[in-house]
């Protein structure tokens, strides 16, 4: 061998080194590590300097040996991407509520429209507390309809609507963490905000109705609304309960009970999942007679239309028949996925010829009337009973409810 080519071979820098458990090598001008953990392999970027790459070898052959999780040791992944596998796992792991998913869908787009419209990053490793405290100055500039609808007049987003989405988008945060899409060591950036301590300076009122405004309220109701109003006022039931009620599962009025129960064939679950049995007082036993009728099928409740003589197609069907319904339009429009909001889509459809009126609160409500009102003025009536029971006095009226001279 020629002794030129010999001292070049000395003279040449090694391309690789190992420590430990930990190899390096060099590609181009920069420096990688490769190591396994937890049976997969790993091979981040260090840089340009190789004793830099030396010292983070180090480091993480350390770490592997006492079990811990190394520092390079997760999945770079954009936020969109993260935030589409978290509501993924509330819909099929978790099996949250559809309203609820829709709830984290709306919150987290915020955070997609900051990303895209003021900081653009590529990773979510990348966004940091800066950007946590720069997201929150963005909210406070926003202004959204309250009801979500495109057209609805808009006002500024409230400091609790704004709490709300910072504590989904911290919860997102926890998510990734836990599937290491964030550094083994890094902090949930909205931890450093705090956002317990941030002031509710502009929270909306709370109503409670008096008994005067309540028997105001109920004669201001016209045929269709009077039962659906006493309904919700006298039960406590939430308006996406009282929607889904059918005839004759939900409702014996010989018994006088009102049952809660979970439709999952027809792509609806009570919100907490807790099914529950509800007593009827006289006064509303009474109005339900009345306002059911001779009906022995359907849905306890119409839409106001029906009062008129309309009948959609599947008014009478039951909730079997209706469950058979959405499984045979779903085969003959080819459809595969069975996840709960594609169910709820064709529900949605299905509910048109059905009219359970499973459009919701918007059907049902007018606005300014909150769903949470009328649990408040239920609960005010317990108390006021329950407090009439140990004074030994009855406080339940044993007449039904003035509405056989209400016109349409």
């Amino acid at each position: 061998m020629p002794a030129s080519h010999a001292a070049n071979k000395r003279s040449k820098k090694p391309t690789s080194f190992r420590v430990g458990r930990v190899r390096a090598h060099l590609r181009g001008r920069v420096w990688y590590l490769c190591y396994h953990e937890h049976g997969q392999r790993h091979q981040p970027r260090v840089g340009p300097d190789r004793e830099a790459a030396r010292q983070m070898a180090a480091e993480v052959n350390a770490q592997l040996e006492v079990g811990a999780p190394s520092t390079l040791g997760f999945e770079p992944i954009s936020i969109p991407a993260v935030r589409q596998r978290w509501l993924d796992h509330h819909e099929h792991i978790r099996r949250s509520s559809l309203h609820t998913i829709r709830r984290y869908s709306s919150a987290t787009q915020h955070l997609l429209n900051f990303l895209q419209d003021v900081r653009p990053l590529r990773r979510i490793s990348d966004f940091r507390a800066v950007q946590a405290e720069e997201f929150v100055r963005y909210l406070r500039t926003l202004n959204v309809a309250p009801n979500g609808h495109a057209n609805a007049s808009k006002r500024r987003l409230r400091d609790n609507g704004m709490k709300y989405v910072l504590e989904t988008c911290s919860t997102l945060f926890n998510y990734a963490a836990r599937h290491r899409h964030l550094p083994p060591y890094a902090e949930n950036p909205f931890l450093t905000i705090e956002i317990h301590r941030i002031p509710i300076e502009d929270p909306a009122p709370v109503v409670v109705f008096s008994s005067d405004i309540e028997r105001r309220f109920l004669s201001a109701c016209d045929k269709w609304q009077f039962p659906i109003f006493a309904t919700l006022m006298l039960t406590g039931m939430r308006p996406g309960e009282l929607v889904h009620l059918l005839l004759p599962e939900d409702l014996d009025l010989n018994e006088g009970w009102l049952y809660v129960r979970n439709k999952p064939g027809l792509g609806w679950k009570v919100k907490t999942r807790n099914e529950r049995d509800l007593p009827l007082v006289p006064a509303l036993h009474a109005v339900l007679r009345q306002h059911v009728g001779s009906r022995e099928t359907g849905p306890v409740f119409l839409q106001r239309r029906c009062l008129s003589g309309h009948q959609p197609p599947l008014i009478h069907y039951r909730r079997q028949q209706l469950e058979r319904e959405l499984i045979s339009r779903s085969e003959r429009t080819g459809g595969t996925d069975r996840s709960g909001l594609a169910v709820a889509r064709l529900v949605k459809i299905l509910s048109r010829r059905a009219n359970p009126m499973i459009s919701g609160v918007s059907c049902t409500l007018p606005p300014r009337i909150s769903a949470e009102l009328w649990q408040q003025a239920y609960a005010a009536q317990t108390l006021q009973h329950a407090h009439a029971v140990v004074r030994g006095e009855m406080d339940i009226p044993r007449q039904p409810l003035p509405i056989a001279s209400r016109s349409g």
